[in-house]
């Protein structure tokens, strides 16, 4: 069944931002060669019956929608099928370039951002080309997309390095970053966690016991497990699959000062059905600038992350669902009515505003719109101390 998704509005004055909506448990990757292309899950499809990901300019940079986790709609599927590249098409890797940027001059951003958005949006014209006519072989490939790709990006890095150049110091070598190469989605590397997949979460040995190792044993406690080595589950590959044993390491805890917070700050209490509505959110110590898509397969592959300032590198999830009743838990295996990731580079130690637009819940009843902070692989981030509340905050809103 598609999902039926209004236009997002776009407000003046509102935080630009990636909104990445979550698929339930249909994942229409290039991993499988011989999957159905049957519907999309509720929530996996973009406005209007487009692709997988969408873009948007809004104020002053480009938005990136990846409808479903990057699940593939029903006709993106049929096309890769037809085309051939079900057995694990190939993809665009291109050297990071932001990370490797000095310090930008405030006079250089806008046009920094910009550049730094079209490089994104030439890897992704790459991607749809080598879905549609990669099928056409090696040499094609070389002379027709990845070598024209690397024109195109050294012509952007100057760019760059110009702007960059007229209040400070000018950049060398970004012309080195423009080549690209190959990276198949199959094995998960490339851009997707360095190929970490069906690898180091699937061993068993991710974490070592160093925890009792250097705290004396179980701290006196009576540990049953510390990951993957003797359980009788199948190791977890990324993929958002239940009845799976993962060992990825839990990663960096912040301290507790600096331990994620978020509050949902401005709410309607009641909406018509299908009118749209927009939930204002606040967040704080929760830097928005790490999402691996969990429909390629980054569902808690990475460890926790901290930024320079000891902060969680994530995003964060909103999502409404309708309750059938106020006495009795909903089923934890539905799919909500509307879900999105939000990553958009942004957030600090200060309280930091975000607006998400819900283009309107179809059904009648008590809506519970809930916003919850992610590390990059989409975990709660961890606190320093168990009596800390997590960065969590639910409302209640009437639909008729």
């Amino acid at each position: 069944m598609l999902a039926v998704v209004g236009t997002l509005a776009v407000f003046g004055g509102i935080v630009a931002v990636t909104q990445i909506s979550s698929a339930q448990d249909q994942r229409r990757t290039t991993r499988v060669a011989s999957a159905s292309c049957v519907a999309s899950s509720p929530g996996a499809t973009a406005p209007g019956g487009q692709g997988s990901t969408t873009r948007t300019w809004q104020n002053g940079r480009w938005v990136r929608n990846h409808w479903g986790d990057g699940q593939m709609s029903a006709a993106e599927c049929q096309q890769t099928k037809a085309g051939g590249a079900g057995a694990g098409a190939p993809t665009v890797a291109c050297p990071d370039v932001k990370s490797k940027l000095p310090q930008v001059p405030a006079r250089a951003r806008a046009e920094v951002d910009r550049n730094l958005a079209l490089l994104d949006a030439q890897i992704a014209e790459a991607n749809r080309r080598l879905t549609a006519e990669g099928r056409n072989g090696g040499d094609f490939i070389n002379n027709a997309i990845l070598r024209p790709l690397a024109d195109k990006r050294t012509a952007t890095l100057n760019r760059i390095a110009t702007a960059i150049g007229r209040g400070g110091q000018r950049p060398q070598d970004l012309d080195k970053l423009a080549p690209c190469a190959l990276a198949d989605n199959a094995q998960n590397g490339g851009q997707n966690g360095g190929g970490n997949n069906g690898g180091n979460n699937g061993g068993g040995n991710n974490n070592g016991g160093n925890n009792g190792g250097q705290n004396g044993g179980n701290n006196g406690l009576d540990v049953l497990a510390k990951d993957c080595a003797n359980s009788k589950l199948q190791g977890h590959d990324g993929f958002q699959n239940g009845n799976r044993c993962v060992s990825t390491a839990f990663g960096e805890v912040g301290a507790a000062a600096s331990n994620p917070s978020l509050l949902i700050t401005q709410f309607p209490n009641r909406v018509r059905r299908n009118q749209p509505f927009t939930l204002r959110v606040t967040t704080k110590n929760l830097v928005r600038d790490r999402f691996l898509a969990a429909g390629q397969g980054g569902y808690y592959v990475e460890s926790s992350l901290l930024n320079d300032q000891g902060l969680v590198r994530g995003h964060f999830h909103t999502a409404c669902r309708m309750l059938g009743s106020t006495r009795q838990p909903p089923n934890p295996q539905d799919v909500p009515a509307f879900f999105v990731a939000t990553e958009d580079g942004k957030g600090s130690n200060q309280p930091d505003d975000v607006l998400i637009q819900i283009p309107g819940l179809p059904d009648s009843g008590l809506a519970q719109c809930s916003v919850w902070a992610g590390d990059g692989s989409h975990r709660i981030p961890m606190m320093e101390r168990a009596n800390q509340t997590p960065a969590i905050d639910v409302v209640r809103i009437q639909v008729n």
